[in-house]
C-alpha cells in the first residue's frame, strides 16, 4: 500500500504546471547520437514548470532497450546541473545499464542554493509520474521504473523508494494523477538520516555548512499576510523538518527492493548512514542488501566500472520483465 504524502509544513507546497501530451514535449524529438557511443540523447524534455522556469531531462536509449527504465538523479550537494550530463562522459558512466537495454533518465532537479531539500524531492516525484505518465511513448513499461544516483542524489533515490505517493485522481494535469511508486532502489553512498549525520545526536547541518550547501536546509514558513517567506530558526522545529525528510523515517514492509553501495572508508558520509537504512529495512521485511566497498571514500574513479554492476545486476532481477 502506497503511503501518504509527507507534511511538508515548513514551506509552502511548490505549484508545478505542466499540462501533459500524448506525446512527451521534447527539445530534438528524434534524438541525436551521442558521440563515441551507441547511444542516442533526447536533451532538455521538459517534465514540469516552476516558478515561471522549466524543469528539464535528458532521455538516453539504448541500442536494444529492454522495455525498463532508469531514472538517475542529477545531483551532488544538491547541486543540480544540466552540464555535468552533456557530452559523452556520462553515457559512458551509464554504459553498463545501456548495455543492458536500460533506458535512462537523467532528472535535473531545482539546485542549491536556490531551492531546499522538500522541493527536490517534489522536482523528482514530478519526474517519476511524467515518465510513468508517457512510459508508451518511451517503449518501456509503467510497472518496470528503478531509480538511482550518489551521495545527494541517493538519499533523493531512498526517499522516494520509501516515501512513495499515490497520484491525485481528480488533478487537472493528467500526470498528477500518477502514482510515484518505484520498482527498485540502487544508490551509491547516500545519507539516510539528516538528525544523526556523522555521529548520533549530530544534525546534518554542520557538514553541510563546511560543504557550501546548508542552503537545502534553510526551511521557511509562508505569510499568507504578508506574502513573504520566514526563516525558522527555532532548532527542535528544524530537527523535527530533519527527521521528516530523512528516508529512515518512512520504511516500511512496501518499499520496493534497495541496495546501497557504500565505501567503508567515507568520511563525509560515514557507512553507517547505510547500514542503518539497510537493516531497518530488513526489520520491516522489506528487501534489501549493502554491497560494502573495501577502502573507498566518497565516490571512487572505477565505480562506473566495477561497482556499477551491482547496481545493473540489482535491477535486472527487480526490474525483470514479468514471465
Amino acid at each position: 500500500m502506497l503511503k501518504p504524502t509527507p507534511l511538508f509544513w515548513a514551506i509552502p507546497l511548490v505549484v508545478v504546471l505542466s499540462v501533459a501530451s500524448a506525446e512527451p514535449p521534447v527539445a530534438n524529438s528524434a534524438g541525436t547520437k551521442i558521440p563515441g557511443t551507441e547511444y542516442t540523447r533526447k536533451a532538455d524534455v521538459i517534465y514540469g514548470r516552476k516558478h515561471g522556469v522549466a524543469l528539464t531531462m535528458d532521455v538516453i536509449l539504448p541500442p536494444k532497450p529492454n522495455g525498463a527504465a532508469v531514472i538517475w538523479v542529477v545531483s551532488s550537494g544538491f547541486n543540480s546541473h544540466h552540464s555535468w550530463i552533456e557530452g559523452p562522459q556520462f553515457a559512458k558512466n551509464m554504459s553498463m545499464l545501456l548495455d543492458r537495454g536500460y533506458t535512462i533518465f537523467a532528472v535535473v532537479h531545482g539546485s542549491v542554493p536556490r531551492f531546499t531539500v522538500p522541493e527536490y524531492y517534489g522536482d523528482i516525484r514530478r519526474a517519476i509520474r511524467f515518465i510513468r505518465h508517457h512510459a508508451k511513448s518511451y517503449g518501456i513499461a509503467p510497472t518496470r521504473i528503478g531509480i538511482s544516483g550518489a551521495s545527494a542524489g541517493g538519499v533523493i533515490s531512498l526517499m522516494m523508494g520509501a516515501a512513495a505517493e499515490e497520484g491525485n485522481p481528480e488533478a487537472r494535469d493528467p500526470v498528477d494523477r500518477e502514482s510515484t511508486r518505484l520498482q527498485a532502489v540502487a544508490c551509491f553512498y547516500p545519507a539516510s538520516d539528516l538528525l544523526n549525520f556523522q555521529e548520533e545526536g549530530q544534525n546534518v547541518i554542520p557538514i553541510a555548512t563546511r560543504c557550501g550547501h546548508a542552503a537545502s536546509y534553510k526551511f521557511c514558513d509562508f505569510d499568507q499576510e504578508t506574502k513573504v517567506y520566514v526563516p525558522i530558526t527555532d532548532s527542535q522545529r528544524i530537527d523535527e523538518l530533519l527527521a521528516e525528510y530523512s528516508p529512515i523515517t518512512h520504511v516500511t514492509a512496501d518499499d520496493p527492493p534497495m541496495l546501497i553501495v557504500h565505501g567503508d572508508a567515507d568520511r563525509l558520509v560515514p557507512l553507517f548512514q547505510a547500514s542503518k537504512m539497510i537493516d531497518k529495512l530488513k526489520a520491516a521485511g522489506a528487501k534489501a542488501e549493502l554491497v560494502i566497498a573495501k577502502g573507498k571514500g566518497h565516490s571512487w574513479k572505477d565505480m562506473w566500472t566495477n561497482e556499477m554492476r551491482y547496481i545493473a545486476d540489482w535491477f535486472d532481477v527487480h526490474l525483470a520483465a514479468p514471465k
